[in-house]
């Protein structure tokens, strides 16, 4: 009689093991389905920053020098050189994508500026004479792209996933954009004119 009892026992044990490894498969798969999706709040929410602080700084420094631009670039992703953003592969500091816009007279459209003034001080005269000229530098935009194509338009930064069995293929990073108005564009009164 003791015997046929250990015996039911050991068959009750089996099947809680595998009860137990069927409940942990899909609560870690639950578990692991939040922190991805955390992840991705967090992604939307800090590109938002990133852009907003890349088109800050911009609005403010001299668009020729091409150190201060990649200096804001890797600020803006938290960094004090390029490099990867914080828990946010594949974004990094060379895909803050920096440019200056003009104001299109008959339809207020912003335009990116074909030819960039040659200092800060021939910006501000080229805005003083056409508020709307192609050469004048009104706008500061912000964006985070993989690439940008001949058109302008931002190509989207493909997802990078943490936990690699969520099928997730084919999402790709939101494109995040800042627009501020341009600043003094690094412009120093009383500065010597450019040509």
């Amino acid at each position: 009689m003791k015997h046929a009892g250990a015996k039911k026992r050991t068959h009750q044990a089996g099947g809680a093991a595998v009860e137990f490894a069927l409940v942990v498969l899909f609560f870690l798969t639950f578990i692991f389905a939040i922190l991805e999706l955390a992840r991705v709040e967090y992604m939307v929410n800090t590109l938002m920053e990133v852009t907003r602080r890349a088109a800050t700084e911009a609005a403010t420094v001299n668009f020729r020098s091409d150190a201060a631009l990649l200096d804001i670039q890797a600020r803006a992703v938290f960094r004090k050189t390029a490099g990867p953003l914080a828990l946010g592969d594949p974004v990094k500091a060379e895909n803050v994508k920096i440019d200056y816009l003009s104001v299109s007279k008959d339809t207020m459209e912003l335009r990116h500026v074909s030819a960039l003034p040659s200092c800060p001080a021939r910006n501000r005269r080229n805005c003083a004479s056409d508020p709307y000229a192609d050469n004048c530098i009104r706008f500061v935009r912000a964006r985070i792209c993989a690439s940008i194509d001949n058109a302008g338009n931002c190509q989207a930064l493909p997802y990078q996933k943490v936990f690699p069995f969520l099928d997730l293929s084919g999402m790709s990073i939101p494109i995040a954009e800042s627009i501020v108005p341009a600043g003094s564009l690094g412009y120093i009164p009383g500065a010597p004119p450019c040509s």
